[in-house]
């Protein structure tokens, strides 16, 4: 008797337990593949850092090592620059204290003409008046008024007279222009006559004295 050989069946069950173990040794291998392929990029990752970190040390180093003819140069430049600036300011100090200068001489005695006007008006009242005044002695007063104002005015401008009559003759205020016989014996040797008087201002003398000297 012949038996006939049937294919045993297969359940769903055991079909569905085929699949699941498939897909997990299927993920298993695919997560150590990928974790190989990090453990392969890993080190290739780390060497391309090295390199970019040296780059940059080098690059800092060779900054750093700057050309001397260049760094020369630069200084030289500057102090190019600086000179040319300081000749600038200089120049125009120069040309400001010149004008100044200048200012100071051409209207240095401003003041003083200011304060001789007045003397200016009182000459000038007295020459009119002098063309029809009949009183000699007015005139004398007001020309001695006049006077006195010249004198109180050069005193306040430090300007004084040089003293001379009687004096022993000292060469560095008075100019002896001649000799006469002294008068007195107590003259001999001294100032017996000025001819022009001398003037001082401050410890200057402007004008020295013209004087004759007694013998």
């Amino acid at each position: 008797m012949l038996y006939s050989r049937t294919k045993p069946k297969i359940l769903p069950t055991d079909m569905s337990k085929k699949t699941s173990t498939k897909e997990k040794n299927d993920a298993t291998k695919k997560v150590e593949h990928d974790e190989g392929v990090k453990q392969e990029a890993t080190p290739a990752n780390e060497t391309v850092k090295e390199k970019d970190e040296e780059c940059q040390e080098t690059e800092q180093t060779e900054a750093k090592e700057v050309d001397p003819i260049e760094e020369l140069e630069s200084q030289l430049n500057e102090s190019k620059d600086k000179y040319i600036r300081l000749s600038a300011e200089f120049d125009n100090f120069r040309k400001r204290t010149q004008r100044e200068k200048m200012d100071l001489i051409r209207y240095g005695s401003e003041d003083v003409m200011k304060n001789i006007l007045p003397l200016i008006d009182d000459f000038e009242r007295a020459i009119t008046h002098s063309e029809t005044a009949t009183d000699v002695e007015a005139m004398k007063e007001g020309l001695y008024l006049i006077h006195g104002k010249f004198l109180e005015f050069l005193k306040s401008n430090g300007v004084k007279e040089i003293d001379a009559l009687e004096q022993e003759l000292d060469t560095d205020k008075h100019d002896a222009v001649t000799k006469i016989p002294a008068p007195t014996d107590k003259l001999k040797g001294k100032i017996v006559d000025v001819v022009q008087k001398g003037y001082m201002l401050n410890d200057k003398v402007i004008r020295f004295s013209k004087v004759v000297i007694g013998e």
